[in-house]
């Protein structure tokens, strides 16, 4: 019995050897087949692999980018917000702190880490520990670039639980070895950091350096690399922002790791550890940054061109996933001055409201009388309550529940965000007291639109005053009735009698102007002091002379665009206008008669830097460059002229300089302008409530050189004050020619015997 049973348990153990090899071939041959039906999606069964093209050029959204006139990023338009960098503009920090924590074996594998998925198949599937992951940093490359676990990329096969995800791994395993072969180590490692998301809209590691630390990917330092390389785990778990001690503990494994790996010494790690982490957190949105409002206007522009050009394979661009580069005329430095400038006066002229307005509401009528349910019917014109009506329809006492529902709330303030509890009925009355600006500053020679200012603050008020917003310019308007006036021949040192003006329209009742002070002084003076005192009666004189029609034309040439109504109270500035239009309209004289239409998009760039667009300002001649001079002449009166509007503009602007503006203040102070001129900048400002009926209710304190002029004024101190941005005091050039009307208004007076007496009790002149 003994002698048979060892051939018998030897011939046991070599076919259990056998079947054992048979069956480990088995797998390997169905291994192997596997890899090979996923890898060309064997009956549609597994989902779609990248083919080589895309390998070899992978593609990602990428933001794209606006770039101010003096080379600082602006902001960015992004579905997911990501801006590209070379390996040369990371940090070795960054390097040696995401190798050491994600793949230390990174340079000696082909994209598989046999070791780390051994690793992983023994102590996470044999023993059921956390063995970390076994995925290469070029299966998370492939991970980011192709989307591999996205509906999208399944196949039939990837429904079946626990398949689904050996599907994926394997198409990971697959594109990472040809990433390998397609790509340098450093080119995949840079892909990695570029694809990844961080947390708190950072796509890519040049939005997360901006993000969390303000600096660039170069600048991070060892700590910051490895808080921004822990957030690869989790990105919300580990956020510093939200949660800063788990992001603290993760930072101090990342260290470690590093010092396990010789990229950090132990005296380092003990020191660092220790350290807080210091944050400059700065999420990339439309509400934070410079030129909010500038920022939304060109996107609106740009979204209008990707739409009308198309790309040479005959698709349309992508404003948010192109990678465009689009440079414009803003200069930040002069963008930061604008902002500041318009901050400091609105701060100061909200206070000044509310102390004005006491317990009292601001929405008043001509006569000074608070007008009744004015909140309720504002809010008719909100979303909330549109939403609201769709959702309960007739039931109105539902929907005034729902509006006077308190609830938690950050509103705007002039001393920070307020965090509170309002319902949308309060809100909307808070917000309504809010003074509003529109701000711009242009460069007339060029049309380059240097700063843009649309609000208060794009973050609570949305709409933009500069080109959206259009109001009356009361006397702003006053200029094109005497530049028209000019060009008719009439010369800066004509003389009218500042007395009571009739004009008759048939069928209406005459129009005769008051004065801002309701007073005339029956004294005789040039149109150039009328101007610069801003005295209706004046303008109105003119405008009987030259007739409302000519007026418009003179103001359509000059660059107003918007609807004007053919009646004499046109000269006094009763129709709408944006500030944008008057800008450019007041440009034209600076620019010695060529009318430039204010422009702000330089060029378009593709993501590799080739220029795709080139935008070129439109110009037209619109006067002619000797009366353009002379309305300059005309404007710098409210300077030089005894109670012009702009004396009150301090001397250390005007020393050795040439300066012009006019003021602007509609009837019951709902609107304050001021636009100011000098030899390089025409800057617009406008101030008034969101509604018309939300005003000062003295003229006095309402009036445009009191509300809109100080932030002018601040605003050229602040561009005066920079010597790097080379704008310089100095006088209006002069025409090359003599002029042929004298402007020496005593010379004037004696060698010129053309004063018209009018009769202004004769129809004659009427129209």
């Amino acid at each position: 019995m003994s002698k048979n049973t060892k051939p018998e348990t030897t011939s046991w153990a070599s076919k259990t050897i056998k079947y054992l090899w048979i069956a480990f071939g088995a797998m390997v041959f169905g291994f192997i087949l596997f890899v090979w039906m996923v890898s060309v999606n064997f009956l549609g069964l597994f989902g779609p692999l990248p083919d080589f093209k895309a390998l070899e050029n992978p593609e990602s959204e990428v933001a794209s980018e606006l770039y101010s006139s003096d080379g600082l990023l602006l902001g960015t338009y992004a579905r997911e917000n990501r801006s590209p960098v070379s390996f040369n503009e990371l940090s070795p920090n960054l390097v040696n702190a995401l190798i050491s924590t994600e793949d230390v074996r990174f340079e000696d594998h082909s994209g598989i880490d046999m070791t780390a998925m051994v690793r992983v198949f023994v102590k996470s599937i044999l023993l059921g520990q956390d063995a970390g992951g076994g995925s290469t940093l070029s299966q998370q490359t492939a991970k980011n670039l192709f989307k591999t676990r996205t509906d999208a990329n399944q196949g039939f096969l990837s429904s079946i639980p626990g398949l689904r995800m050996l599907i994926i791994k394997t198409k990971e395993w697959i594109v990472a070895t040809q990433l390998e072969k397609a790509y340098t180590k450093n080119e995949i490692l840079t892909m990695y950091l570029n694809t990844s998301e961080f947390g708190s809209n950072a796509y890519g590691i040049k939005t997360a350096a901006r993000t969390f630390f303000n600096k660039t990917p170069a600048e991070l330092d060892v700590q910051e690399s490895a808080v921004l390389v822990g957030l690869f785990k989790a990105p919300t778990y580990y956020s510093p922002v939200f949660n800063p001690e788990n992001s603290l503990r993760r930072r101090n494994t990342v260290l470690y790791q590093m010092v396990k790996n010789d990229h950090l010494t132990q005296d380092e790690f003990d020191s660092i550890s220790n350290m807080p982490i210091e944050l400059d957190y700065r999420v990339q949105n439309q509400n934070q940054g410079l030129a909010t409002y500038f920022r939304e206007v060109v996107k609106a522009d740009l979204l209008r061109w990707t739409k009308e050009n198309i790309k040479s394979d005959g698709t349309s661009y992508d404003l948010f996933g192109d990678g465009l580069k689009i440079y414009v005329t803003i200069d930040s430095r002069m963008q930061k001055y604008a902002e500041e400038a318009v901050a400091e006066q609105m701060a100061a002229l909200q206070q000044k409201f509310y102390k004005e307005m006491g317990s009292r509401d601001p929405w008043i009528d001509s006569e000074n009388r608070v007008i009744p349910n004015f909140i309720e019917n504002a809010v008719k014109r909100t979303e909330a309550y549109r939403l609201l009506k769709l959702r309960y329809k007739d039931n109105e006492d539902s929907i005034n529940i729902k509006l006077n529902e308190k609830k938690k709330m950050r509103v705007f303030s002039w001393d920070g965000e307020i965090d509170t509890l309002m319902s949308t009925m309060d809100s909307l009355k808070y917000y309504k007291k809010f003074l509003q600006t529109g701000f711009v500053s242009m460069d007339p020679h060029t049309g380059h639109i240097k700063a843009w200012v649309g609000g208060i603050d794009h973050k609570y008020f949305k709409f933009d005053h500069v080109k959206q917003g259009k109001r009356q310019p009361g006397s702003t308007f006053k200029p094109f009735v005497y530049a028209a006036a000019i060009e008719n021949g009439y010369s800066p040192c004509y003389s009218v009698i500042d007395q009571p003006v009739e004009v008759y329209i048939p069928g209406q009742p005459a129009w005769s102007p008051s004065n801002a002070d309701g007073k005339f002084t029956y004294e005789r003076m040039t149109i150039r002091k009328a101007m610069a005192k801003s005295v209706n009666s004046v303008t109105a004189y003119m405008m009987k002379k030259l007739s409302p029609k000519i007026v418009i034309e003179t103001a359509r040439r000059l660059g107003v665009t918007s609807d004007l109504e053919e009646v004499p109270a046109l000269a006094l500035g009763v129709n709408d206008v944006s500030v944008f239009e008057m800008v450019g309209a007041f440009g034209t004289f600076v620019n010695q008669g060529e009318h430039t239409t204010p422009f702000y998009i330089d060029r378009i760039e593709d993501k590799n830097g080739n220029v795709i667009h080139q935008f070129t300002p439109k110009k037209r001649p619109a006067m002619s460059e000797e009366h353009a001079y002379l309305m300059t002449y005309m404007l710098r009166g409210g300077f030089e002229e005894e109670s012009g509007t702009s004396q009150g503009v301090p001397w250390s602007l005007r020393e050795g300089n040439e300066l012009g503006g006019k003021t602007g203040t509609t009837q019951n102070a709902s609107d304050g302008w001021y636009i100011g001129i000098s030899k390089d900048l025409v800057t617009g400002v406008w101030t008034g409530g969101d509604d018309r009926a939300i005003h000062f209710r003295s003229w006095y304190d309402g009036q445009g050189g009191r509300t809109a002029r100080p932030i002018w004024v601040k605003y050229m101190e602040k561009v005066y004050a920079d010597k790097d941005l080379g704008y310089t005091k100095g006088p209006f050039p002069r025409p090359e020619r003599p002029l042929s009307i004298e402007i020496n208004c005593d010379v004037y007076e004696k060698e010129s015997q053309r004063f018209v007496e009018f009769d202004y009790d004769s129809k004659k002149n009427d129209f």
